[in-house]
């Protein structure tokens, strides 16, 4: 066990559930490699306490900063003193720096997490369709990665409408020439199948889209890193698609986001 001492930089991950974070035991494996002394911890706060929570962390000075999580990656915007243009356009924010003085800067990695996971698995999106579940924080940040990374088209599906109309609208920004429609619960005719919502993370989750459109050529992809085996997931395979875990998304946002937080080193884990 890591010796705890009162030089040691401290870190947390806020979310709600937290049962589910893999966070901390990456990134705690992350600050050991590079001989940091510094310690990442689950912060369990709901949507109606957040705003205590964050002020209060403020006040820590030995916070080094936090990882954002579902379901507070667009509330965490507001409650920041400065955010990222990129983060800005997106709506959302997953990592948040405390500077010496108490200020909050928010960044938004899941986007780049989520694209170099595929790469890391050796699915490449440029030229790809995509189609995502989710209009959310982390969806909102996987299509503007999808659309920089050169995906033919991109389809949206959310419950709400309004939030993919907007989403749309906000990646016309990013790309006027970028292929974006809104679509519905059926994902045939892609390429990509992209679960960006928290639909499967709690046991009797509605699917995030119908499943029985799903043909053996997709690639089925989850955000979700706990459960690994999500409903969609196993459906997809049912189907016989190729399936593309949650996990490498965080894994490639690690070193990413150490060093947001201003931890550096030469090394990172695998």
């Amino acid at each position: 066990m890591k010796l705890i001492t009162g030089e040691t930089r401290l870190y947390g991950i806020l979310a709600d559930p937290i049962h589910h974070v893999q966070t901390p035991q990456r990134m705690n494996e992350h600050f050991a490699a590079l001989g940091h002394d510094g310690v990442l911890v689950p912060l369990h706060a709901g949507a109606d306490t957040l705003a205590r929570v964050v002020d209060g962390l403020r006040g820590l000075r030995n916070l080094g900063g936090i990882i954002v999580t579902v379901p507070h990656k667009t509330a965490i915007v507001e409650l920041c003193d400065e955010v990222s243009d990129s983060a800005r356009l997106i709506g959302a924010a997953n990592v948040v720096r405390r500077e010496a003085d108490g200020r909050l800067v928010g960044h938004m990695l899941d986007g780049e997490g989520f694209v170099g996971g595929l790469r890391a698995n050796g699915i490449e999106p440029r030229g790809r369709s995509a189609y995502l579940a989710g209009a959310g924080g982390a969806a909102n940040a996987i299509a503007f990665a999808l659309v920089q990374a050169g995906v033919s088209r991109l389809t949206i599906a959310n419950r709400t409408r309004a939030k993919a109309d907007d989403l749309k609208q906000r990646l016309a920004q990013l790309d006027p020439a970028a292929q974006v429609a809104v679509g519905t619960p059926d994902p045939s005719g892609h390429d990509l199948v992209v679960n960006a919502t928290s639909l499967g993370l709690r046991e009797g989750d509605a699917l995030p889209l119908d499943t029985a459109r799903l043909t053996p050529d997709q690639v089925v992809c989850e955000v979700i890193m706990q459960p690994r085996e999500t409903a969609l997931l196993l459906a997809a395979q049912q189907r016989g698609c190729r399936v593309h875990y949650g996990a490498p998304m965080l894994a490639a946002q690690i070193a990413l986001m150490a060093q947001f937080l201003g931890v550096r080193g030469p090394t990172a884990v695998a």
